[in-house]
């Protein structure tokens, strides 16, 4: 679908809640509106208070309504990677037409099809990514319609999570006085569009370092291959301060912020400042190196703990590296220690909008983008995905989930598969069929 028209995102964050506006004139973005307020009613990424988060999003929206001169109908959702699956689905079916051409109602059918599977109970079909249509057996094909054909085939990826996250993210949104214009995996649209071409297509890992948890992402292929999430981030590093200095919450995210480094080999070891701390009359002076290993010391452990899950996967012979991004990652030296700790090429990720240079906003500047890029295809898969059809337009309202047996069990762990041969050069086309090789077993 050509980009024209009104976006808004929205990103439901551990430690605040984001808004953006952006306006799509003829594909080139223009953010009009942003919000952003403190959050509340959320423990690491989950919401465990509707009332409160409410609030919060309310908050936020009244910002950017405020902003972009506009009122805010509806969103497209940031949904967490939590306990996200995901695997490779088929589906074919017998063109319905008299005259075989392959019409939306084909598309449909096809979907329909392709998610004929059963998966526990607590778990729902979040998303349905077409990957290729084949028509009579020709392959390579993105959009099957007007073409002539007796059988279509469809494969795709299928995402699914727990229904109580899925569930508890709509309820809210819809307290809040907004539709929902769609849920979108938040892992899958910071890759989509963060990401250049030669990074998703020879394979990058992207860790988003949020404020109650860090998702680890690998893309290759131009495919999200695996995304998990680790409940720590950048408010672990805060409480961290505010424990060993003895000061408050507030003071100790202050401090972070003001004079925070995460690589402690940077920083002065006569710099000092004063901290307000509990208990004591008067401000206490603490050196800054001291600051930057406590930040440091915390930062580290959710860095290894990425390395231990990509480790099996051999995910650091990818070429694109590591990109990081997120809140977390906006600490000076950030990228020096992450260097040091994976030794490979690592690099941040900052948006360049204007009064937005901050990784904080890349989700939420992601959702509204990757929501830009939806195709009709994909429309006409989401109405499948839901149970009834809808009409693929700008902000379109997708209508809530029906109960379906339409589900997916992916449990398989692919780490031993990584194992079985060693490249016989590290270089060229070798070492690219050679990632070929490793990354295509996953979803085989």
């Amino acid at each position: 679908m050509t980009k024209t028209g009104l976006y808004t995102g929205l990103d439901i964050g551990t430690t605040s809640v984001k808004v953006v506006v952006a306006e799509y004139i003829d594909g080139q973005m223009n953010i009009i509106g942003v919000g952003n307020a403190k959050s509340e009613g959320l423990n690491r990424g989950i919401i465990v208070d509707i009332d409160k988060t409410v609030d919060s999003i309310k908050r936020a929206v009244s910002q950017a309504e405020e902003k972009a001169g506009i009122k805010i109908n509806s969103v497209y959702v940031g949904l967490p990677a939590t306990s996200l699956q995901m695997e490779r689905c088929s589906g074919m079916i017998t063109v319905s037409t008299s005259s075989k051409e392959i019409t939306d109602e084909d598309v449909f059918n096809v979907a329909m099809a392709a998610m004929v599977r059963s998966i526990p109970p607590e778990r729902q079909i979040i998303s349905l990514l077409p990957q290729e249509f084949k028509v009579d057996g020709f392959e390579g094909i993105k959009d099957p319609r007007g073409m002539i054909g007796m059988r279509l085939e469809m494969s795709g990826i299928l995402f699914t999570g727990p229904k109580t996250i899925v569930h508890n993210v709509q309820v809210t949104v819809e307290k809040a006085s907004l539709q929902v214009d769609g849920l979108i995996i938040l892992p899958l649209a910071l890759a989509e569009t963060i990401l250049a071409d030669g990074e998703k297509e020879f394979g990058t890992i992207l860790l988003d370092l949020g404020g109650g948890q860090t998702t680890i992402a690998v893309m290759y292929e131009k495919e999200l291959k695996f995304s998990v999430v680790d409940q720590e981030g950048g408010e672990n590093i805060t409480k961290d301060i505010s424990v060993v200095l003895n000061t408050s919450f507030s003071s100790a995210e202050a401090l972070k912020i003001n004079y925070g480094d995460a690589y402690s080999e940077h920083t002065s070891e006569s710099e000092a400042f004063l901290v307000d701390v509990i208990g004591k009359s008067e401000p206490v002076k603490v050196k800054e190196r001291y600051l930057s290993e406590i930040i440091e010391a915390r930062l580290e452990e959710i860095l290894l703990q990425a390395k231990e899950v990509l480790t099996p996967l051999n995910a650091f012979d990818l070429p694109g590296g590591i990109v990081i991004t997120g809140g977390a990652a906006s600490i000076p030296g950030i990228v020096e220690l992450a260097q040091k700790i994976f030794n490979i090429g690592v690099k941040l990720y900052v948006p360049n909008h204007m009064g937005l240079r901050n990784p904080v906003f890349s989700n939420v500047i992601a959702l509204v983008e990757y929501a830009a890029n939806l195709t009709e295809i994909n429309y006409i898969i989401e109405s499948a995905r839901i149970g009834e059809r809808i009409v693929p337009t700008v902000n379109t309202h997708v209508a809530q989930p029906v109960e379906s047996d339409v589900e997916s069990n992916y449990q398989q762990d692919y780490s031993d598969d990584y194992h079985e041969e060693e490249p016989l050069k590290k270089g060229g086309k070798d070492l690219v069929q050679w990632i070929k090789n490793k990354w295509s077993k996953m979803f085989d």
